[in-house]
C-alpha cells in the first residue's frame, strides 16, 4: 500500500512510499519513475534504515543522496488514458 512520506520539511523530495516485504518503492516530487530499492541493490543494511525513515518522515532523502543514490532501479509512473 502506497503511503505519503509525512516529513515536517516542505522542501523534502520524497511525495509517497510504499513497503513490500524487505523493498523499498519510491515517488519523488516532480518525477516520472518510481525508484525501487531492495536487498540485492542497494543492500539489505540500508533499504531496512530507509524504511526506518520512510516511517518516521525524516531524513530519507538526505540518506539517499547520502549513501545509496545510485543503487535504484526505475518504473515508469502509471499515466491514465486521456480523457477523448
Amino acid at each position: 500500500m502506497k503511503l505519503p512520506y509525512q516529513s515536517t520539511n516542505p522542501n523534502t523530495g520524497v511525495l509517497n512510499y510504499e513497503i513490500l516485504g524487505s523493498t523499498l518503492t519510491l515517488e519523488f516530487q516532480n518525477a516520472k519513475h518510481r525508484y525501487v530499492y531492495g536487498p540485492a541493490a542497494p543492500g539489505a543494511r540500508q533499504v531496512a534504515k530507509m524504511i526506518e525513515l520512510a516511517r518516521a518522515g525524516k531524513g530519507l532523502s538526505t540518506y539517499i543522496v547520502q549513501h545509496v543514490e545510485s543503487y535504484q532501479a526505475k518504473l515508469p509512473l502509471f499515466e491514465p488514458p486521456s480523457a477523448l
